[in-house]
């Protein structure tokens, strides 16, 4: 079992229940994007896992499970889970800084159009 695989089981045992994931976070006060994320396995989109426990603890709650049964289940998943190795934390650093450093330079280079056409140094595009 995975964390997709935890997701499934917690979405199944909630519609068994009836109940949507509106519901839950209504219930327990998780946002919707982290509650999808929960019951997707998209632990990347999750926060620490402090968090991630207390919200199991009241999403099983709510749908009438036991929250330690749930939180056990997680544990065993989580723990079957490989750490990313330090290598792939610098990949992932790096690619966010080149998305970033690119974002930034073309906010800039749109900047400096913008300044040179409100001065007449540029013509107005489509001639306005």
């Amino acid at each position: 079992m995975d964390h997709v695989d935890f997701g499934k089981y917690l979405s199944q045992q909630r519609e068994l229940r009836g109940m949507s994931r509106e519901d839950i976070s209504r219930a327990t006060k998780i946002p919707p994007s982290l509650v999808a994320a929960l019951e997707e396995g998209q632990v990347e989109r999750l926060p620490a896992r402090i968090f991630v426990l207390n919200y199991i603890r009241a999403y099983a709650h709510v749908i009438g499970m036991a929250p330690e049964d749930a939180v056990l289940r997680y544990e065993e998943v989580d723990k079957a889970t490989p750490a990313p190795t330090p290598a792939a934390l610098e990949k992932e650093r790096r690619r966010r800084a080149y998305v970033g450093l690119t974002v930034m330079l073309l906010v800039l280079a749109l900047g400096v159009y913008g300044f040179l056409v409100a001065t007449g140094k540029l013509p107005r595009p489509f001639g306005g």
